[in-house]
């Protein structure tokens, strides 16, 4: 992050460590965008009630940008690109990968990370006798067919669209990292380890990690 100029207006970003919010607060760094990190106990709807104030919703991530309220981790890459660029971090309408791009942004959060949540959900977040180990495995196995396309996208390319490290390789990226906490990561291909390899070396993916552990409360 770098140093906010005089005058500028402060982004401000909710945050849980270790959840969808990872999405914001990387694209912030990628983007060397002056924020103000709010970080937050995990779910802020029960254990941080006056959250509910500012986001009824009571999920993370919130980005406060001026009049700007926005509460889909997907959907904030986007914004930051088209807000603050530009940048070669967004595809431009005319540039041939356009619609592959916005395809890739959306598919990280409704085709990968959702079977995901499911599994979190079923396996460790519900109380003992509330557990179903049939949910989790099902939605295990959507997550994997999934996957493959993923591969099929990177057997010719380093990133998913337009040549170039994209914000929907960050978005794509987030779902590799929580397919590694919840021990998914064992179907990786080796396409999809060296290009997890890729988005982990990154400054920004660096930076968004030790600000993910050192702030938390």
């Amino acid at each position: 992050m770098r140093p906010q100029q005089p005058d500028e207006r402060m982004i401000e970003l909710y945050h849980c460590p270790g959840t969808r919010s990872f999405r914001a607060l990387w694209a912030l760094e990628e983007m060397g965008l002056a924020y103000r990190l709010h970080p937050l106990s995990f779910p802020p709807r029960t254990l941080q009630p006056d959250y509910l104030a500012l986001n009824p919703l009571g999920t993370v991530p919130l980005l406060i940008d001026g009049d700007v309220r926005m509460t889909e981790s997907a959907a904030i890459p986007h914004y930051l690109a088209a807000r603050h660029g530009p940048t070669p971090l967004a595809v431009e309408t005319a540039e041939p990968d356009f619609g592959l791009w916005l395809d890739w942004l959306h598919r990280s959060e409704a085709t990968l990370t959702f079977p995901q949540t499911i599994v979190l959900r079923y396996t460790r977040i519900e109380p003992e006798n509330r557990r179903v180990r049939q949910v989790s495995d099902d939605y295990t196995q959507w997550f994997f067919s999934r996957l493959r396309h993923l591969t099929r996208a990177l057997g010719d390319r380093d990133w998913l669209c337009a040549g170039r490290f994209t914000m929907a390789d960050l978005c794509v990226g987030y779902a590799l990292l929580s397919a590694r906490t919840l021990g998914l990561d064992y179907k990786f291909t080796s396409e999809i380890v060296a290009y997890w390899q890729r988005l982990s070396a990154r400054p920004a993916f660096l930076a968004a990690q030790a600000a993910d552990r050192g702030r938390a409360s």
